[in-house]
């Protein structure tokens, strides 16, 4: 497997117009790629073009503007069905962001399929994406909502499967990568006992998709969701693919322009997938300059982009480790390890911590990261989390542990 070297990293930052600056003085080194990552200049460049030269609504006009628009428009759509080796490009849909592919999900698959006495099945690692969309489903149902725990080591414990899934349990929804304990989650084992009760599964791929490569049909899942912000691409475009037949059989999520048929005054009939579910002008020059995205990455290459942030994260464990009264939550560098560290630093509240470290130039997180119930489990209200990705150098992690030992220093 190829090794992106010190000099390719150095020769990818160039590509990232926003790592050039220096932020208090200092260099900026942005460790918080799991909650948006940063865009190289091709894809900057690639919004600005449709803006400036073929800026035109899409699917409605004949003329060369419109159809210059939809052209590309539906050629970014190809791009990402080839990402992530859909069947067909019919099989993606467009939306603001992996929050909006699982209520899409919750609400137009749901309402159809779920009733009183079910139960969805869910994770304690859980994003409050993929908890409060099926909280709000079950309340409208009358459905249950059960909860799969994780170990001391942040894994799954997948021998409670047998206890928890049966033939009640119609959806199974889970992180294909935790944004706080960044376990890579097993979906193999996962999707044949969720197969083996008649369960359809959805996959929350918003921290996996990025960072390593995805193929649904190898993954045998229904449906999988994921964010442009977090692949190199712009805010408020992202993905929801499904299975072509699951999509087929589903109702529309939002009503209006574009995803219609026929409308008469009493009653209407809808198009077939995608329009069905893409109501609306869309976010055309995002769709666009997210297909960009996904172009650049695969050159790059997603199992080298892997690699890479493995060998980080691997790196970053072992200089945190010794820092004076750290709690690292997750596992331990492996397989199973994606490049986001989440922790908490004795007598500094997170919040402290990334104020230290801001003026040191390196970016992070705190907070609950948008996952109370993890943090529950954990004991704690919050933690800072660093998260690296293919732009990130060892040096910057030796930044930041150097910041933590400033942390300590200051308040402890």
């Amino acid at each position: 497997m190829a090794i992106l070297s010190q000099f390719d990293v150095l020769a990818l930052r160039r590509e990232f117009p926003i790592l050039q600056q220096h932020v208090h003085g200092k260099p900026l080194a942005f460790l918080d790629s799991a909650a948006s990552s940063q865009k190289p200049r091709r894809v900057i460049e690639t919004l600005e073009d449709y803006y400036r030269r073929y800026n035109a609504n899409v699917h409605r006009g004949v003329y060369r503007l419109s159809e210059e628009a939809t052209f590309a428009y539906e050629r970014a759509r190809g791009k990402l069905a080839r990402f992530i080796n859909a069947a067909s490009q019919r099989e993606i849909i467009f939306v603001r962001n992996t929050t909006e592919a699982i209520n899409l999900v919750a609400y137009a698959w749901g309402g159809a399929n779920i009733r009183a006495g079910d139960r969805i099945l869910l994770t304690m690692m859980e994003h409050h994406s993929n908890i409060v969309p099926w909280q709000l489903l079950a309340q409208r149902t009358g459905a249950e909502l059960i909860y799969l725990p994780f170990d001391g080591q942040g894994r799954l414990v997948l021998d409670d499967l047998d206890r928890l899934l049966d033939e009640r349990v119609k959806l199974v929804a889970f992180t294909h990568q935790s944004n706080v304990l960044g376990t890579i989650n097993p979906v193999a084992p996962i999707v044949a006992r969720a197969r083996a009760v008649g369960a359809r599964v959805l996959l929350d791929a918003a921290q996996s998709v990025p960072h390593m490569p995805v193929d649904v049909q190898a993954l045998g899942i229904d449906f999988l969701a994921f964010s442009g912000h977090k692949m190199c691409g712009p805010t408020g475009i992202g993905v929801l693919w499904g299975r072509r037949e699951v999509l087929q059989a589903m109702p529309p999520f939002l009503g209006g322009g574009s995803m219609i048929d026929l409308v008469e005054l009493d009653h209407s009939t809808f198009a077939a997938i995608p329009a069905r579910f893409e109501a609306g002008t869309p976010a055309i020059g995002e769709a666009i300059a997210l297909g960009e995205a996904a172009d650049y990455l695969q050159e790059v290459g997603l199992a080298t982009i892997h690699q890479h942030e493995q060998e980080l994260t691997a790196y970053a464990l072992e200089r945190l480790a010794a820092v004076p009264g750290i709690t690292i939550y997750g596992p331990p560098a492996g397989p199973d390890r994606g490049g986001a560290i989440s922790f908490s630093l004795e007598g500094v509240h997170p919040h402290d911590v990334a104020a230290v470290l801001d003026q040191e130039g390196v970016a992070v997180r705190a907070g609950h990261h948008c996952t109370q119930p993890l943090h529950r489990v954990l004991g704690v209200p919050a933690t800072t989390r660093a998260s690296f990705y293919l732009y990130n150098l060892p040096e910057e992690i030796d930044r930041l542990v150097a910041g933590l030992h400033k942390a300590r220093q200051l308040f402890a």
